[in-house]
């Protein structure tokens, strides 16, 4: 069986749904990029109580970018799965409750 492949179009989306998507995506990047602030500035009260040595303070900020790496690859593949916009969102919100948690 022959199939010819039409390209599908996208869909128009208006002026205000672009601005409220570009905002949805702006504040997952920025929850990502204070989180990681966060950690930067938590160093050195990291360092004070818990007196690692220079590979262990190494590890401290690369095993963030590590887990996140990893959590990419995951998260797209649910994503290819379940929507984008879906887990976009739930894993905004658990990321989120998870960084309060672990600040209080």
């Amino acid at each position: 069986m022959i199939t010819s492949s039409t390209p599908v179009p996208a869909p128009v989306l208006s002026t205000r749904r672009r601005w409220a998507a570009l905002a949805v995506l702006a504040a997952a990047v920025l929850l990502l990029a204070v989180d990681g602030t966060v950690l930067s500035l938590a160093v050195p009260a990291l360092t004070a109580s818990l007196a690692p040595t220079a590979e262990q303070v190494l590890w401290i900020g690369d095993v963030y970018s590590l887990t996140l790496a990893g959590l990419l690859v995951l998260m797209g593949n649910l994503a290819d799965r379940f929507g984008r916009k879906r887990v976009l969102l739930v894993g905004s919100v658990a990321f989120g409750a998870a960084s309060l948690l672990a600040a209080f």
